[in-house]
């Protein structure tokens, strides 16, 4: 007799289908919610990630051939008045806010003391366009694996009490309800850990690229 009930627990068992789509539709709307909600957050993080590898990549490149055209050039005024109207490398930007300044105020005495607080000021305002979105990141990586847990907890639940309504504690009847909790918790695991990843490379890469800025910002004071 438990050999019969054996035999049909692994054959219902063997028929559940555990695919990804299977698993998800069989789940109950909250579970579906942490599903729905961990993909779009893997997806938009993922994003973010290629758009920073993009800009980083430009901003570096674009930094190094500024520094070269700007130190080649014959001073700091005239190398300003080629720049072209638009530009968005942050360094020039930074260079270009800066040398208004200069220009506005060369009569005056007290240059000396408000540049610095202005080049530190553009520093600022560039740095805060390069680290957009890094609080996403960051809380992709620290909020998606308790979204995950949520779901599986709930997913544990729901297979409880499967278990008491059925009163019959086969494979077929616990395992669907497993499936779909692991599920939950892998996905929070497959959207954070890519994100603080990338939250902490590019962390580093800004803070590398702040100090190339405050570097060209030193060398700034020097000729003016």
């Amino acid at each position: 007799m438990e050999a019969d009930i054996s035999s049909q627990a692994v054959g219902l068992a063997s028929n559940t289908d555990f695919s990804i789509i299977s698993l998800f539709l069989r789940a109950d709307i909250i579970v579906k919610s942490v599903i729905i909600i961990l993909i779009v957050s893997s997806v938009y993080s993922w994003a973010i990630i290629f758009d920073k590898i993009r800009v980083f990549r430009k901003i570096n490149k674009s930094a190094d051939e500024f520094e070269d055209k700007f130190w080649k050039s014959k001073s700091a005024e005239t190398f300003y008045n080629n720049l072209p109207a638009s530009i968005d490398d942050p360094m020039a930007q930074l260079f270009k806010t800066s040398m208004q300044t200069v220009i506005k105020s060369r009569s005056r005495s007290s240059l000396s003391e408000k540049l610095p607080g202005i080049l530190e000021i553009n520093i600022e305002k560039q740095m805060s366009t390069i680290d957009k979105n890094y609080t996403f990141l960051a809380t992709v990586g620290s909020t998606a694996p308790f979204i995950g847990l949520f779901g599986t907890v709930w997913g544990i639940m729901n297979s409880f009490q499967s278990i008491a309504i059925s009163r019959n504690t086969s494979l077929a009847i616990v395992a669907p309800g497993i499936a779909e909790a692991l599920f939950a918790t892998a996905l929070g695991l497959l959207a954070a850990i890519p994100a603080v990843v990338a939250y902490n490379k590019f962390s580093s890469d800004s803070k590398k690229y702040s100090q190339k800025l405050e570097n060209f910002s030193k060398r700034f004071l020097t000729i003016v």
